[in-house]
């Protein structure tokens, strides 16, 4: 998220953070209800639920705090340019989503001009000995595929689609 210029922001206060929290503890208290008193008992029934609770908490229920409809006071805010929402767009000198929204690691190229990721070898002809490049993993589980894609000096030098299966990540 550094990439795109998004930092965490805490609650100054108590009252802040109350601020944040109770109306997500009031909607998973309706949401367990409703579910009860409806005889819900699958989560895809649930997910229903939720997506009904949150058109009428956004777009029909007047907030007991403001005063206004939630979804109504956010549209005023961000044509009032009073909002922290901006568009998204990619930071230089990325041009696809998958390098910033993907698992990264870093590798030293090795004597034979490769890397090891996960028992895989794979050559890197372009970057020099023992130079640091940037690898950035996109997972497709649909095509059970490790799409790998190296960076070095800011540039793209080489990517290369590996099998799924052996690759293990830590969080």
């Amino acid at each position: 998220m550094r990439l795109l210029g998004v930092d965490v922001a805490y609650a100054l206060s108590p009252q802040a953070k109350g601020k944040v929290e109770r109306p997500y503890r009031w909607l998973q208290d309706r949401i367990v209800r409703t579910c009860a008193l409806e005889g819900i008992g699958e989560v895809t029934q649930a997910r229903t639920v939720l997506r009904e609770e949150l058109e009428r908490y956004n777009h029909h229920q007047v907030h007991s705090t403001t005063r206004e409809i939630p979804g109504l006071r956010f549209g005023k805010a961000v044509a009032a340019g009073n909002s922290l929402f901006r568009p998204f767009s990619l930071p230089q000198p990325y041009t696809s989503a998958k390098d910033v929204f993907c698992l990264r690691d870093r590798r030293m190229v090795n004597a034979y001009r490769r890397i090891s990721l996960f028992g895989h070898e794979i050559r890197i002809p372009t970057v020099p000995l023992y130079e640091d490049v940037d690898v950035h993993m996109v997972p497709n589980s649909d095509k059970g595929t490790m799409e790998i894609r190296i960076w070095w000096n800011r540039q793209p030098v080489h990517s290369v689609a590996l099998p799924l299966q052996g690759f293990r990540v830590h969080l």
